[in-house]
């Protein structure tokens, strides 16, 4: 047969293991500590992969490319037709064009097996899923040479007895194949577009891309067949159709988002859905702000998404904070019984946490999230560039998040402490490395513990502070007067006094993680707020919270630093004067 002509001796499998890219994060409590800055960029890439349409000037330009960077350049088809002893256009005639491709992955896969090098493509090696998938796999850096139609038809002029051109104009062929085949090509790492510039200054620019880019930070979150990849980057907005696409059932979406964040992030969303080819079946945004998590804004949601025509291969993509995440993935785990749902979060509350995980649902008046369900999406989109959008107060009160994970962590929190006043101050390197190590503590007790059925510890440690904060959002009626990360920040503080009130922890961690936290402009204890409470009316509302067992309250305590625990046996007696201290009425 054609395909083991062409692979010779040394076949490579059909589809190659996972980068090394991807990770298995550590079990909570015991990760590796983090670094104080986030990892250099990578090493130059094994090979590149030249992609795009006849003309595009992959040979050209991969013969100069490859002379820059001092590897060898190959050139897939050159190589197909010296292994089978034909020419394309025989090959094709004599086996059609799906054994081609069947035997073309497999070539390109043993390549990208070898040494690096610079590798060109033919122009429908990219159709095929299988090949994609096989050059990501490799660990290559795919490049689209990106031209306009008017440049591709000069460029192809003469090669009118090529097959797919003969009695047909040049001009219509190529405008078709542009229509099917620049979808796939979007799912390239970079794109360069070309002009009708000299060969040696488009080698130029490709060289530069190169060194330009920086692959977004790729963690896996371990669920067997329903896992999916954490990629923590910048402009992952731009490139969002190719980013998405490998993971999704077709190219189809509805996007649910909040009017503020439209205002800023849908544009260059719907750009990158579009340079994949995707459909926009919807777009709903819903007033910013916790009020919209509730089941009236959910039936609007739903009401609209089946109006839109949405099917259970349409996926819901959630473009902004944890509230139309939490929204959006709710309405994609009902509607139809389950649609397909990916998460593209804008704020760092959303981004390290809320994004993560399966959790969705709205509130009622009793409480928080207490209505919901468990919905994984199939991947999370965590563009760094976003933050800079976000209003000061938005982002301390997503910094109470990283606190909490950094609380848990143990290593975390010391990097915190150092460099904390840093992700307050738009510092993106810090950021990003925040984003990515609470992800990974995340991913690692998600995977453990995915439903919070662990009988002690598990996913419900990460409720540090929140069975407080809960209350108090409550109580605060979700009017936006306190955010939810404010909250938590203030039942950070709480749980740290009522774990050294205990006899947990040192008597100075309260006033370690109080002192940190109000460093970083959060408020750390009720007197912090601007409104005053009832001990019995926080008290009820943490006994109508989900965590709590059988009637008794659940509290996520800490003995120090990267050991946290659950408790069920705290006296409401020491809560209730722990209240009471802190300025609460009776």
């Amino acid at each position: 047969m054609l395909a083991s002509a062409i692979v010779q001796s040394n076949t490579a499998p059909d589809i190659v293991a996972d980068p090394a890219g991807t990770e298995s994060p550590a079990i909570l409590p015991s990760p590796a500590a983090p670094r104080a800055h986030p990892p250099a960029a990578q090493a130059p890439p094994r090979s590149v992969v030249l992609v795009g349409l006849p003309g595009a000037g992959k040979s050209a330009i991969g013969r100069r490319l490859a002379a820059r960077l001092g590897l060898p350049f190959r050139d897939a088809d050159s190589e197909i037709e010296a292994a089978a002893g034909q020419s394309i256009a025989e090959i094709f005639a004599r086996y059609g064009e799906p054994h081609f491709r069947d035997g073309e992955r497999r070539v390109i896969a043993r390549l990208l097996a070898g040494p690096p090098l610079v590798l060109a493509t033919g122009g429908g090696a990219f159709d095929d899923p299988r090949t994609r998938q096989a050059v990501r796999a490799s660990g290559a850096v795919s490049v689209w040479l990106k031209c306009r139609l008017p440049t591709l038809v000069r460029r192809v002029a003469g090669r009118e007895h090529r097959p797919m051109f003969v009695g047909r104009d040049p001009a219509e062929v190529l405008a078709e194949l542009m229509a099917r085949r620049h979808p796939f090509y979007a799912e390239a790492d970079i794109v360069v577009n070309c002009t009708d510039e000299s060969p040696e200054t488009t080698t130029r620019r490709v060289a530069e891309a190169l060194e330009a880019h920086r692959p977004p930070q790729r963690l896996r979150v371990g669920l067997g067949e329903r896992g999916y990849d954490i990629l923590v980057g910048e402009g992952l907005l731009a490139h969002a159709g190719g980013r998405i696409a490998p993971v999704l059932p077709a190219r189809r979406v509805a996007i649910v988002t909040d009017e503020a964040v439209a205002a800023l992030h849908l544009p260059a969303l719907r750009e990158g859905l579009a340079e994949a080819g995707f459909a926009v079946a919807a777009e709903i945004a819903v007033p910013p702000g916790e009020a919209s998590k509730d089941f009236f804004r959910l039936h609007a949601v739903l009401e609209r998404l089946l109006a839109a025509g949405v099917d259970r291969r349409t996926a819901v993509v959630a473009l902004g904070g944890g509230v139309v995440g939490d929204l959006a993935g709710f309405a994609a785990a009902v509607t139809m019984r389950g649609l397909p749902f990916v998460q593209v979060p804008t704020t760092l509350l959303a981004q390290v946490d809320s994004s993560v995980g399966g959790k969705t649902g709205v509130n009622l008046a009793a409480g928080k999230n207490l209505v919901g369900a468990f919905h994984q999406p199939r991947i999370v989109l965590a563009d760094i560039g976003t933050l800079a959008t976000l209003p000061p107060r938005e982002l301390r009160a997503g910094y109470a998040e990283v606190a909490k994970h950094g609380l848990l962590q143990g290593p975390l929190w010391a990097w915190c402490e150092a460099h904390g006043a840093a992700v307050i101050a738009g510092d993106r390197a810090a950021q990003a490395h925040a984003v990515l190590e609470s992800c990974r503590l995340k991913a690692a007790v998600v995977a453990e513990d995915e439903r919070e059925e662990s009988a002690e510890g598990g996913r419900a440690l990460l409720n540090l502070g929140h069975t407080f904060g809960h209350a108090l959002e409550a109580e605060c009626g979700y009017d936006g007067t306190l955010l939810h990360g404010e909250a938590v920040a203030v039942g950070l503080g709480l749980a740290a006094a009522l774990s050294a009130r205990l006899g947990h922890c040192a008597q100075a961690l309260p006033g370690r993680v109080i002192g940190h936290l109000r460093a970083c402009g959060l408020p750390a204890r009720l007197a912090d707020l601007p409104r005053r409470f009832s001990a019995a009316a926080l008290l009820a509302r943490m006994a109508k919270d989900k965590k709590a067992r059988e009637g008794r309250l659940r509290f996520v305590l800490l003995r120090g630093p990267g050991d946290a625990f659950t408790a069920s046996d705290v006296p409401r007696e020491a809560v209730e004067a722990l209240l009471r201290e802190e300025g609460c009425a009776a």
